[in-house]
Order: C-alpha cells, then structure tokens, then sequence
C-alpha cells in the first residue's frame, strides 16, 4: 500500500458531507470481502491481524462490529466496536509520519504524504464514531471498553505497557499521540474548523472519546514501570524521562514499584462472549518470548491432566474429568476450541490446556482457581506471577478452599513483598481456618504448636 488514490486528486477535506470513499486508505480485499458463510473465519483472521497491532485491522474490526454492512448485523456490538476503534487510535501506524518531505507552498499546512493523509482521515473518522459510541453508553460500558484495551495492550509486552502510560500522561494526546497532532487538538476542541460540515462539531471536539483514559502521573508511571520489568533498555530510558519531565513525578517511584507488584491485567484472557447468536470472540494474543515458551513446555510434565479433565466438566465439556487427553474425544475437543473461540482443529494444544483451567476459574470453580493460583506461583503454563497467584488463592479461599486457606498463611507467614505484607495473626487465622474445613498438613502443624504451648505452660 504506497498511495492512496489518484495524485492530482489529493485529499478533499473541504467537500464535507461523506468523502470517506475518497479521503480513505485503500484496504485489502481479504479484508473487505463479503466473506459469505465464512464470517467467522474472516473476523479471527482480522483479530489475529489486530492483536498484532495492524492499524487497519483494528479499523476494520470497529466497523464490522458496529454492523456498518448488513451481513455483519448478526455481530453487532458496540463495546467491542468501541474498543477496536480506541486501539486504531492509540496505534502509532496510524499517525506516524513516512517522510519528512515538505510540500512547500499552500501545502506546508498539510501532512507530510499522500499516505499520511489517508491515515489523518481514517484516524479523524475513528475519533468521530468511538465519540458517538461511547456517548451513548452507561459508565460500566465505558468501563468494560477502557479493560479491554488495557488487557490487548498487556499482551504486547514493553511498547503496549508503553502506549497505556502515554494514554495516561498529561504531556500527549488523548490517545498517546503527539499533543500537536491535528486530530488530538481536533479531538480536544483546539483545532482548525477546515472540515466543511464537520465544523460546528469540531469546535467542541469529542469529550467523551478523550475521557475515556484519564490523565493521571501514576499510572503513567506505573505503566512505565511494567514495560521495564519486560527487560526492554529503551523503557528504561522512557520512565528516566518521564521521571525528568516534571518535578513531581520522581516522587512516586516508592509508591509505583508497590503498586506495580500488584497489578494485574483486568482478565485473565480476552472475554469470550458475543451477541446471540453472533460469533465469539477470539483471543489471538498468543505467548511471546523464551518464558511464556518455557513455561506452557511444563505443563505436559509437571502439571497432572487430571486437573484439565475436572476443569473440562466444570464447564461442561464432558460428563467425566478425563485422566488422559487420549480420553477426550475428537468432538469434545473441539467444544472447548468453539468455546474459546480457537479454530477448531480437534487437537489440545498446552495453551489451550491453559485457558480450560483459566475458563473455569474464571467461572467460578474453587478447583480450578486454586490450581490456576499454584501454576501462577510454580511458572508452569504461565509465567510465574506472585500478584495473579495471591489473586487466585484469595478467590479459592473465599470460597472455602482449605487448600487456598493453607497457602495464604503462607503468604503472610513469609511475607511477598508488595503483594502480601507479613502478617503473623493473619497467618495463624488463616491457618486455623484451614485446619478446622479438614486440612491435614494445617492440622498436625496445629497440633505440634499446642502441645508446644503446653509443654511451656507445665515448666
């Protein structure tokens, strides 16, 4: 894609009205094609395309969703459109520039190419539909948007942990562009009224796409932070000048790197659920890097399948917890990949293994969540987070777990720093707890504290 339209056309700001088939970027055919009776193919191809951060995807998706074409009524939802289009927007394909040729002339105001013009409209466009979305929407809508960009951007490691703090700092735009960028002051209500019939609408901007993140130094910062925990030096350089660019913001390091070893992304893997009858969404993030590699490598080892056989039943996928995955079949299989939106190929693969477990945790199974918490703290199918882990226990826990109860004495016997402050009494609740709901190993620790007790009242 290297132009887009006739040269001597230009982009034609000025006609207002719909100009969209001339001021757009061309898009490929696959992904503009019918796609009759293979609409599902279709979206998890553009979602694959959009986990990886390809501007266009993303746009395309926010206009499938929003049901823009007849066929695609069936998968109408304004969240998930809404989402799409506020990734587009936070996405740097979409304004930076390709050349640093200037037009010179009456061009000098403009954008610096043909390709950069398109991008300017298609991006203008984006602002324009994610405000009339997220106007129309109740705050918890606008909350289920705002936690699914944050979980896509969680998946791409240093630069998504990077482009969440720039939607959050007060020195770029509403979506981490540059703060000068037309359609940022646009949005904001300071740019140029140069827009024909977009005139009026352009003075007072588009309040409720620009509040969607809130400007907030902390959780720039805090973002910041995670990105260097990836191990990337150039998010090392970032937080250093971030912590430079204004005087107070040095102050937060102390209270960030506490925060930071408690944060966890809002799920635990992309929400799977889709209008009636529609289609599911996918969740095409996939494990990046030698630790994800290494840690789904242990599940065929170190984790038994049993406890995948009991989260298959818990969700209903069979009658019986299988003890082998030779003893499920080619059709249950693929119940679960239709459940999770995968393609169904009929064969389990470790992550999908992982996401059985994580399904049912997160559907309320006290079984699975105190094995999710364990493979959270051991690193087996995910890397090891002690955040998720104590998550994960305190889930259990709250639901009788004595197993769960068990290990969050441990936690605060030991202390996790950040996640779970040394609390003795906290400990000995809990480990009391967990010895009275039948605990074995709880109960004969229990028992030697008492009779040590005892030992010391007869002396």
């Amino acid at each position: 894609m290297a132009s887009c339209g006739d040269r001597g056309n230009g982009v034609r700001f000025w006609q207002g009205g719909d100009n969209a088939a001339t001021n757009s970027c061309p898009r490929p055919a696959s992904m503009t094609g019918s796609e009759f009776n293979a609409q599902e193919t279709g979206l998890r191809a553009l979602r694959r395309a959009a986990f990886q951060n390809d501007f266009f995807a993303q746009l395309e998706l926010g206009a499938r969703y929003s049901a823009v074409r007849a066929t695609d009524k069936n998968i109408e939802d304004p969240i998930e459109s809404a989402t799409w289009l506020a990734m587009a927007l936070a996405n740097d394909e979409g304004y930076a520039p390709i050349n640093r040729v200037n037009r010179g002339g009456w061009g000098g105001w403009r954008p610096l190419s043909r390709y950069d013009d398109c991008r300017a409209f298609e991006r203008h466009e984006a602002y324009r539909k994610l405000d009339r979305l997220l106007g129309s929407m109740t705050l918890d809508e606008q909350g289920a948007v705002r936690d699914r960009v944050i979980y896509i951007l969680s998946t791409q490691d240093a630069e998504g942990y990077r482009t969440l703090a720039r939607l959050h700092d007060s020195l770029y735009g509403p979506f981490g562009e540059p703060e000068d960028n037309r359609e940022a002051r646009e949005a904001w209500g300071r740019g140029n009224a140069d827009r024909g019939q977009g005139r009026e609408r352009n003075r007072r901007g588009y309040p409720a796409a620009t509040s969607l993140f809130q400007r907030n130094d902390v959780d720039a910062y805090l973002y910041n932070y995670l990105a260097v925990q990836t191990g990337d030096v150039g998010a090392y350089v970032l937080m250093r000048d971030f912590e430079r660019s204004a005087p107070s913001r040095a102050q937060y390091q102390r209270f960030v790197e506490v925060k930071a070893r408690q944060w966890t992304p809002p799920f635990e893997f992309y929400p799977n659920t889709a209008p009636q009858s529609g289609v599911p969404f996918s969740d095409e993030s996939r494990p990046r890097g030698d630790a994800y590699e290494y840690a789904l490598g242990r599940m065929a080892s170190e984790l038994p399948f049993i406890h995948v056989g009991r989260a298959l039943r818990y969700l209903g996928v069979t009658d019986t917890a299988a003890q082998r995955p030779e003893d499920l079949s080619k059709r249950q299989i693929e119940t679960l990949e239709a459940m999770l939106g995968h393609p169904m190929e009929g064969r389990l693969s470790y992550l999908e293994r992982v996401r059985a477990i994580q399904m049912a945790a997160v559907n309320g199974s006290s079984e699975a969540q105190l094995v999710l918490a364990v493979m959270y703290a051991e690193g087996i199918g995910l890397p090891a987070d002690y955040a998720r882990a104590f998550k994960w226990f305190e889930e259990a826990a709250r639901q009788g777990s004595p197993e769960a109860k068990f290990a969050m004495s441990s936690y605060f016997a030991l202390g996790v720093s950040g996640v779970a402050d040394q609390d003795k009494a906290q400990a000995v609740a809990f480990r009391i707890d967990s010895a009275l709901s039948g605990f074995g190993p709880s109960a004969s620790r229990l028992q030697a504290v008492l009779a040590q007790v005892s030992r010391s009242q007869r002396r």
